[in-house]
């Protein structure tokens, strides 16, 4: 029999989680993901807000395992996390990402709550997991240079004259198309960790080697998507940029549902087995609070985004989305909390940049710099407040 108080200190925790997910989807899963497209006037701010909450739901469940155990089991090493410590570091994190939502500026969530879950998990007396830092700090250092270097090189390429835009357009949803081929998805292969992409779960189909098999579902995959996105072009260029565009943001929503969820609920897996509850369970219920958030809050952030960073265009649009989708998937393919905003920025300054020599990247560089000082802030404070918050409450009990 469950002890009734370990219940009731799972449903604080729950609630706070709870909490936790609609502060991420009203603010880093809910609006960066079709920033850009709302930015090159392809969808209408509410659209966006509704697609979002849907698409993010989805990837919640369906990718949402990695990164929800990296977070809740690989940040502190010789301890677990307590319900007391999990619930005050949902607490704390959750209040921070909400300040910057209600202030108007993208608070770093993948920042705070890995600041604070490393907060409380010091102040448990748990030891530093460094393999887990290099591979966290490694993603994010890299993402704004990745991510910002691939959008200017892409959005260049567009607005060169040599280059056919609408080939180049069509070579780039190949690109797309390969990508998601290869994407796993927890629904094809249940009892396989990560789950299987759709080139693995379809390769079986074909004769010869499974390596082979891969790569021939991949290449026709990819054929799919560049023959789609080349027939949308042929009815008019700007028309297809559009509609690949859109996808592009349904894309980069679904990844932002399979790793933002992992901070909503990551916390709450050490604490689940006491009650009974699967980790599919905690995917769901967190994917609702995803849902819920951008529905009722992300429409502020995506204006803010969209407006007050850079004045896109459908091409610069799409140069930003392309990398921002790469580096989402690597990011729940090898579990590592990572910011949407972060990487939705860094794309929309490369692609911005790309259009200098036409008169300005449309960039607000004092924007960014509040931008960056609030990611760092983020971190340390959360660490901090944790940490401290952590030993403050367990003084009252005491």
């Amino acid at each position: 029999m469950v002890d009734p108080a370990t219940v009731a200190t799972f449903l604080v925790a729950a609630i706070a989680s709870l909490f936790m997910a609609w502060a991420i989807g009203a603010g880093s899963s809910g609006s960066t993901p079709f920033a850009p497209a709302v930015g090159a006037n392809a969808i209408s701010v509410m659209r966006a807000g509704f697609l979002v909450g849907i698409l993010g739901f989805t990837g919640a469940v369906l990718q949402g395992a990695n990164v929800s155990e990296a977070v809740g089991t690989e940040l502190i090493g010789g301890v677990t996390l307590s319900p007391m410590a999990a619930t005050i570091a949902l607490v704390i994190a959750a209040g921070l990402v909400a300040t910057g939502v209600f202030a108007g500026y993208p608070i770093a969530t993948a920042f705070t709550v890995t600041g604070a879950v490393i907060g409380v998990g010091f102040a448990m007396g748990g030891d530093p997991a460094w393999p887990k830092y290099a591979e966290i700090a490694t993603l994010w250092i890299l993402t704004p240079f990745v991510g910002g270097g691939l959008s200017y090189a892409i959005a260049r390429v567009l607005r060169a004259e040599p280059i056919a835009e609408e080939h180049f357009i069509v070579a780039l949803a190949a690109v797309v198309g390969a990508l998601v081929a290869n994407i796993e998805f927890a629904i094809l292969e249940p009892g396989q960790a990560g789950g299987a992409s759709i080139a693995e779960a379809t390769s079986g189909w074909l004769p010869g080697p499974a390596t082979v098999a891969v790569v021939a579902v991949t290449v026709v995959i990819a054929a799919l998507w560049a023959g789609a996105i080349a027939l949308d072009l042929r009815v008019g260029t700007e028309r297809g940029e559009r509609h690949f565009l859109l996808v592009l943001g349904g894309l980069v929503a679904f990844s932002a549902g399979g790793s933002q969820v992992g901070l909503a609920i990551g916390p709450l897996i050490p604490l689940s087995g006491d009650v009974g509850l699967p980790l599919p369970a905690l995917l769901v219920g967190g994917g609702v609070g995803l849902l819920i958030g951008s529905w009722t809050g992300a429409p502020r952030m995506i204006k803010a985004i969209s407006q007050d960073y850079s004045s896109l265009g459908p091409r610069r649009s799409i140069a930003a989305l392309i990398p921002s989708f790469m580096i989402a998937q690597t990011a729940v393919l090898y579990g590592i909390p990572v910011s949407f905003n972060e990487i939705i920025v860094s794309a929309i300054i490369g692609s911005g940049y790309a259009a200098a020599g036409s008169g300005g990247s449309g960039v607000s560089a004092r924007k960014m710099g509040y931008t960056v000082l609030a990611w760092i802030a983020s971190l340390a404070g959360a660490i901090t407040v944790s940490f401290v918050g952590y030993y403050a409450f367990a003084a009252l009990l005491t």
